[in-house]
């Protein structure tokens, strides 16, 4: 269900962007673009093209999370697009007051999706974190290690006092040996 909107609104982007939505972009990627062209000239800086792959992302994460597979990064993927998306589609702050509450909501709206996909891309599905499994991997190793010694400890003392009983054993059996006739 957190994915439907993505899925729906990177299809029809990808079929038309629209000027709006566009025009709306330029408030950040004109910001970037220095950034895009700095790290790589081959980057596309143009707005209309990063809408383009701004939407195609939204649909294969959206497809991704939707269907089950790689869920977590899918979740991650989205939430990256959305901070920007929201910024620049729904900047509230600085809209006239008769439009200002609509474009709060929608602003609202998009933080509470942002919140289901960080929820969705820290969750481990019932399973165990690899903080939590590398933690009690650690934790088991100990324990293994010290109930090692502590066997390793008893078999000395047991193969001492054996030792000792063997001695006294041999040392009784010579002593004998000495006091007979012979």
């Amino acid at each position: 269900m957190l994915a439907s909107i993505f899925v729906i609104s990177g299809i029809r982007v990808l079929i038309n962007p629209g000027e709006s939505r566009i025009q709306a972009a330029r408030r950040v990627t004109d910001r970037f673009a220095p950034l895009l062209e700095k790290a790589d000239p081959r980057l596309p800086t143009d707005p209309a093209t990063l809408v383009r792959l701004k939407a195609g992302s939204d649909l294969i994460a959206g497809l991704a999370l939707a269907t089950g597979h790689l869920t977590r990064p899918a979740a991650a993927v989205l939430a990256a697009g959305l901070v920007p998306t929201t910024l620049a589609g729904h900047p509230f702050w600085t809209m006239a007051k008769e439009e200002r509450a609509s474009e709060q909501i929608h602003f609202l709206k998009n933080l509470g999706l942002l919140g289901g996909l960080l929820l969705a891309a820290v969750d481990t599905e019932g399973q165990p974190g690899l903080r939590y499994r590398t933690t009690h991997a650690v934790d088991r190793g100990q324990r293994s290690l010290s109930h090692a010694v502590g066997r390793s400890q008893r078999e000395v003392r047991r193969a001492v006092r054996t030792a000792k009983r063997e001695a006294k054993i041999a040392a009784l059996s010579a002593s004998a040996a000495r006091r007979l006739p012979g």
